[in-house]
């Protein structure tokens, strides 16, 4: 129905997509949700998500057209976000004790975004008490704190269950149980929820792998289906010249990041360009210096220049290190969750019978050691930065200061 844009096949796609989209971003949905509603948050998502196809976003609001346009839509969210893939990831059943562990590096694209916005623009924002804002600040350092101290609680809770159990699990690489298996050893009434929730992931998956043999067929149909509308003449831009690739009133008045996001892309581009600029010509005054120095200091004695230059031969391996960690490549990185398992400090340990076994470490395991090294040199790196940047703050105070006469500034 939708390859020949029946208006019928419309609101069973639009509520298709807003249940597959609503659980990838993790929201509720409910049967009764207005169709306006759904509509605006599926255009909000696809738009968010770089689906900028003008022919959908000006599809009416009451879902009595476009069925061709959504199925379009639905065709590019398989290709390019992995649809189902995410969908059997969310809704996997979780029987271990997992945990979330990042160590990619941030770019903080909104760093410069207060320093941006805070002109003569900011109206009402930039008037704010100062004494409203140490108040959040402080309200969030303390649920901060809180939420710090209820995941070491839950560690020390995750790690007893463990170690009480250590020795237990059929299986030697894990040797111990998870909270979900210890809750069914002592609940076991509940195991035939846990049955009926495998059972339901396996048909999932049974489903998606019958649906990866056919894909290609789908794939297919689909080039059918651009085929028509290319001789429909639907595939071309529209010929109003002022329908322009840019975002549409009904997306950003629903989604308010939305307009906020493109600004923050011209900044960041603006930024690099700057950026660049500046380097060249730090790059120029520092070489000009430097041979500026070396011809001043000629006359230094051999083991004294020997001694400067040893010293900045390592300032200048200590930025090319943290340069090096900036640009590294992200293969070795880790994003996602992990399954805790508890190893004991001694890889072999002796069995009942007297033999010894060493535990298998899975292909790609991550130790927890590693991490915390990582997050340590991560954090060694944001707190240099955050050096850098107090002390350009104190410069331009002290630039603010000189300007204003009559008054006396003392530092904090």
């Amino acid at each position: 129905r939708a390859r020949f844009d029946r208006p019928q096949a419309s609101l069973d796609f639009w509520r298709l997509l807003y249940v597959l989209l609503k659980q990838i971003h993790g929201g509720r949905w409910t049967e009764s949700d207005a169709i306006d509603t759904q509509i605006r948050f599926v255009k909000s998502a696809l738009w968010y998500h770089g689906y900028d196809r003008p022919q959908l976003h000006q599809l009416p609001a009451d879902g009595s057209a476009g069925s061709r346009e959504l199925l379009l839509a639905f065709s590019w969210l398989l290709h390019r976000l992995g649809l189902l893939e995410q969908l059997l990831a969310r809704n996997r059943v979780k029987t271990g004790d997992e945990t979330s562990v990042c160590t990619c590096e941030d770019d903080l694209p909104n760093r410069q975004e207060g320093a941006t916005e805070a002109g003569p623009e900011g109206g009402l924002e930039g008037r704010v008490d100062v004494r409203y804002l140490q108040w959040l600040n402080g309200r969030l350092r303390f649920q901060w704190r809180s939420l710090h101290a209820q995941h070491q609680e839950q560690c020390k809770l995750l790690h007893k269950i463990h170690l009480f159990t250590s020795g237990s699990h059929m299986d030697q690489i894990l040797r111990h149980f998870s909270v979900t298996e210890t809750d069914l050893i002592r609940q076991p009434e509940n195991y035939k929820q846990l049955l009926q929730l495998l059972e339901s992931e396996t048909m999932q998956l049974e489903a998606f792998l019958e649906w990866k043999q056919l894909e290609p067929v789908y794939w297919q149909w689909m080039e059918t289906v651009l085929d028509n509308m290319a001789e429909e003449g639907n595939i071309c831009e529209s010929q109003d010249a002022r329908v322009e690739r840019r975002r549409l009133p009904e997306v950003t008045s629903c989604c308010p990041w939305a307009d906020k996001l493109t600004g923050q892309m011209d900044r960041l581009c603006r930024d690099l360009v700057a950026l660049q600029d500046q380097l060249h010509q730090l790059i120029t005054q520092r070489k000009a210096a430097w041979w500026e120095k070396v011809a001043a200091r000629e006359e230094l004695q051999k083991e004294g220049f020997s001694a400067a230059a040893r010293k900045i031969q390592e300032s200048v391996e200590v930025k090319l290190r943290g340069l090096t960690s900036i640009h590294a490549p992200k293969e070795n990185k880790t994003h996602g969750s992990c399954r805790l398992v508890l190893r004991n400090k001694h890889p072999a340990r002796k069995t009942g019978f007297g033999q010894s076994q060493v535990s298998k470490e899975p292909v790609s395991a991550v130790s927890a050691t590693e991490v915390i090294r990582e997050l340590q040199m991560r954090e060694a790196s944001l707190q240099r930065e955050l050096e850098q940047l107090r002390e350009e703050c104190r410069q331009r105070l002290d630039e603010i200061a000189e300007g204003l006469e009559g008054m006396i500034c003392i530092s904090p």
